[in-house]
C-alpha cells in the first residue's frame, strides 16, 4: 500500500502558493493566450474553432509560459514576452487534447472538465490538435515581432519551440511511453520517456525565455540544465499526485496511470523515493542558476513549487 504523501525533502514548506506568487505573470499568459485565440481562429472555423478554442483557453496554471516569462526577466528582458509564454501554451494545450484521446490515455476529464474528445467528438478533437501547432508558430513569430527580435532569434525561439514539440522531444517521448506498457524497465529508461514527454517543452519554455532575453551562452547552458532538471521533477510531482490526490482536486482522473498498466516514479522508488529524486533535482537546478550570474530567485522559487504544488 502507498504510504500518503510527506512534506519533501530539503524543501521550504512556508513557500507561498503558485497561484498568488505569480498570479502576475500567469494573468500575462492568460491574456495572451485569450488574444492569440480572438486573432488566430477564423471565425469560419466552426465547431473546430469552438473547440481550438476550448482546448487553448481551458483554466490552467500556464507553469510552462510562467517559466518563459521569468526566464526571460531572469536574463535581463524587459518588454513584453507574455505573447512567447502564449505560444509555449498552446503546443502544451495542444499535448494535452491529443494525449487525451481513446488511442492514447483515453480520458473523459481535464481541467476539471470533459476533454475535447468528449465535449466534441474524436475527429473533432484530433484535427484541432494538429490545428493548433501552426496557430503556435504564428504566436511565437508575432511574440518575437512584439519584442523585436532578429531574424536569427526569431528562427532560433520558433526551432527551439517545434523541436520541444516534435519527434526529437514531446512526440518522441510519447512514442517511446505508448511502447513502454508491457515493458519491464527501470529509471533510466522512465526518464528517457519523460525527459521528451513531459520535460522537453518545460526546458524550451526556459530556454526560449533566455534567447529572447539576448542571454550569453553561458547562461543559455545554465536555463537549459535548470529547465530539463524541473521538467523530470514536474512529472514525478505528477506521478505522485497521481496516487494521493483526488479528481477533483487534479482536475483530472486520478489514478489514471496504475490503471493504464504505466510505470512511474511511485511504482519504481516508492512515494518517498520519488519525492527525494524530485528534490535533488530541484537542488541541482536551483544551483545551476544561482552559479550562473542571472536574477535567479523568483526562477528558484518556481522550481520549488514544482514539488509543493497539490494539483
Amino acid at each position: 500500500m502507498i504510504a500518503s504523501q510527506p512534506a519533501a525533502p530539503s524543501i521550504d514548506s512556508t513557500l507561498a502558493s503558485f497561484e498568488e506568487e505569480f498570479a502576475g505573470e500567469r494573468h500575462e499568459a492568460t491574456i495572451a493566450l485569450e488574444d492569440c485565440a480572438a486573432k488566430l481562429v477564423p471565425p469560419d472555423w466552426g465547431r473546430l474553432g469552438d473547440a481550438v478554442r476550448y482546448a487553448m483557453l481551458g483554466s490552467g496554471k500556464r507553469i510552462r509560459g510562467v517559466l518563459l516569462i521569468a526566464a526571460y526577466r531572469a536574463a535581463g528582458g524587459r518588454g513584453d514576452a507574455a505573447p512567447l509564454a502564449a505560444a509555449v501554451e498552446i503546443v502544451h494545450a495542444y499535448s494535452l487534447v491529443h494525449d487525451d484521446l481513446p488511442c492514447m490515455d483515453d480520458d473523459d476529464l481535464r481541467r476539471g472538465r470533459p476533454t475535447v474528445h468528449r465535449q466534441w467528438d474524436v475527429r473533432t478533437a484530433t484535427v484541432a490538435g494538429v490545428a493548433m501547432v501552426p496557430l503556435a508558430v504564428r504566436a511565437a513569430l508575432a511574440g518575437a515581432a512584439r519584442l523585436e527580435l532578429d531574424p536569427a532569434t526569431t528562427s532560433a525561439v520558433v526551432a527551439e519551440l517545434m523541436r520541444a514539440g516534435g519527434a526529437a522531444g514531446m512526440i518522441g517521448g510519447q512514442l517511446l511511453d505508448l511502447e513502454s506498457h508491457a515493458a519491464d524497465f527501470g529509471l533510466a529508461e522512465l526518464e528517457r520517456i519523460h525527459r521528451g514527454k513531459t520535460g522537453a517543452l518545460i526546458a524550451a519554455s526556459v530556454k526560449i525565455g533566455g534567447l529572447a532575453a539576448g542571454a550569453a551562452e553561458p547562461q543559455l547552458a545554465a536555463l537549459a540544465r535548470f529547465g530539463h532538471a524541473i521538467g523530470l521533477a514536474f512529472q514525478i510531482a505528477d506521478d505522485v499526485l497521481d496516487v494521493t490526490s483526488t479528481s477533483d482536486q487534479l482536475g483530472k482522473t486520478a489514478g489514471r496511470d496504475a490503471a493504464l498498466g504505466k510505470q512511474t516514479y511511485p511504482a519504481l522508488l516508492g512515494v518517498d523515493g520519488a519525492l527525494r529524486r524530485a528534490s535533488a533535482l530541484i537542488t541541482d537546478a536551483c544551483d545551476g542558476v544561482a552559479a550562473s550570474g542571472l536574477e535567479s530567485a523568483r526562477l528558484q522559487r518556481l522550481a520549488k513549487f514544482v514539488i509543493l504544488r497539490e494539483s
